[in-house]
């Protein structure tokens, strides 16, 4: 499985960023996808996932009501729109997809992702 990730970049607090993950090496719309970010010295945590067709997903309570977490299965990608950006949200974002035999339903623990895109930057200036 390959992901790629872009659309990340140098924005003010307030301003808004479309991150997109293109995936290959699979049928894509049977598995859940997520993203994550990663905060210079800190975990890397889950921001945001999304069920196999779309239809459920959940967000970390940090970005709930900001960000948006979406899928196009006929194009094998899926994106995340960040709106009111702030500086706390400045990280590397991963996308990220399920290894092995999984269900369809989301999912929002970290260790069952084993396939990783190579990571955006995501800098908010104050």
């Amino acid at each position: 499985v390959q992901l790629q990730a872009s659309g990340g970049g140098l924005v003010q607090a307030g301003g808004s960023l479309r991150l997109s993950c293109a995936a290959s090496g699979r049928t894509f719309s049977m598995y859940p996808m997520g993203w994550f970010r990663q905060a210079p010295g800190k975990e890397r945590e889950i921001v945001a996932a999304i069920n196999s067709n779309g239809g459920d997903t959940y967000y970390a309570d940090s970005v709930k009501g900001r960000f948006t977490i979406s899928r196009d299965n006929a194009k094998n990608t899926v994106d995340l729109q960040m709106n009111s950006l702030k500086p706390e949200d400045t990280a590397v974002y991963y996308c990220a997809a399920p290894r092995g035999v999984v269900g369809t339903g989301l999912i929002r623990n970290r260790g069952a992702y084993g396939y990783w895109g190579q990571g955006t930057l995501v800098t908010v200036s104050s």
